[in-house]
């Protein structure tokens, strides 16, 4: 099959996303707030954001569940709109959707693969008419047997047969239906995918499959990815940077192997410590303790404060901001910037099985 063909590209980052904000107003009714004397209600859900995303590799969000990883995946896809905060996508700021409207043929460059294969696919719809609807809302072919000759390919590239364009998704398996997720996006011919944790509802041995196939899309065809999980394996399997989000908030990002080696903020290395030492090594491992605060009311100062064992009082006061560091990567901690850390041991890779 012949690939698609690919726009020449301008120089720097594929993706530049800076102080990218989205509250969601959560308040009670006028009148609720009238009698009791309140005022308007938010979540913090992303609170601040800041990354960037070169062309061809695959940047992953990790972190506790809630902590926005999600909102930021369908803010950069245009689902959601930022409060605040730009999304540059090669030279064009598509923060808005006025600027996504004016500029159609940037937003057809990026597709989203949905977390749950059953809830993502319409199960009125034959799997070749799911496949085929990118294609002909860009009107990228005409013709019937066009069309379908492209859908029999993409299933083909995703490992199923073009007989299966005249099934329903009901009669494929969890694996099988997120492989024609893939193929959905794919049919756009975008560049970006953003992939919200498209494993997470699979079975281990089905999750390295669909890693494999997307790691072998990603060779053949030049995509980029951003891409949200919670699971440490996964993300360090596929990942070539990887950003450490809290509460709303980036606290860290470094290539992969870096990151892994020698984790630098609190909440990192707490993470990391979480994963089975499957050697037995005997280190030293400080489990991730207390729960994660509200974002309707934020602590003060760091937000991880609360739960970290090496705060002072100007954690509790001054929120850090990110700073870069010796050999790549950034934190947001004073800890840090202060020296006040023990070096932290290495993590083994860990292991999807």
């Amino acid at each position: 099959m012949a690939e698609p063909a690919r726009m020449a590209r301008a120089p720097g980052p594929l993706l530049r996303v800076e102080n990218l904000t989205r509250y969601f107003d959560v308040s009670p009714p006028l009148l609720n707030r009238v009698f009791e004397g309140k005022g308007r209600l938010y979540v913090r859900a992303v609170d601040g954001v800041s990354f960037e995303i070169d062309a061809g590799e695959t940047f992953s969000l990790v972190g506790e569940s809630g902590c926005g990883k999600s909102t930021v995946a369908r803010l950069v896809v245009g689902l959601y709109q930022p409060t605040r905060g730009t999304i540059d996508f090669e030279g064009v700021d598509l923060g808005s959707a006025k600027a996504r409207a004016a500029n159609p043929q940037m937003q057809a460059r990026m597709q989203m693969i949905f977390q749950d294969p059953y809830a993502s696919l319409n199960p009125r719809w034959r799997v070749g008419d799911i496949i085929a609807e990118p294609i002909r809302f860009r009107r990228i072919l005409s013709g019937r047997a066009a069309i379908a000759e492209r859908v029999g390919a993409l299933l083909r590239q995703v490992g199923l047969g073009a007989n299966d364009a005249e099934r329903y998704p009901h009669e494929f398996s969890g694996g099988q239906r997120q492989r024609i997720s893939i193929a959905r996006a794919l049919a756009g011919e975008p560049e970006f995918l953003v992939c919200d944790e498209p494993t997470s509802a699979l079975d281990v041995s089905v999750q390295a499959q669909i890693l494999n196939l997307m790691k072998d899309l990603q060779r053949r065809l030049g995509l980029t990815y951003l891409f949200i999980s919670h699971n440490l394996a996964v993300v360090y399997h596929v990942s070539s940077k990887v950003g450490v989000m809290y509460l709303g908030r980036l606290v860290e990002w470094s290539e992969t192997k870096t990151l892994f080696a020698r984790p630098r903020h609190p909440y990192t290395r707490m993470l990391l410590d979480a994963i089975p030492d499957l050697a037995m090594s005997g280190r030293a491992r400080t489990p991730v303790a207390g729960e994660v605060p509200s974002p309707l009311n934020p602590p003060s100062g760091c937000s991880f404060h609360p739960r970290c064992p090496w705060a002072n009082e100007r954690c509790k006061s001054e929120r850090p901001e990110a700073q870069r560091v010796p050999g790549g990567g950034a934190v947001a901690c004073h800890a840090v910037e202060e020296g006040r850390l023990p070096e932290g041991p290495a993590v083994a890779p860990p292991a999807i099985a």
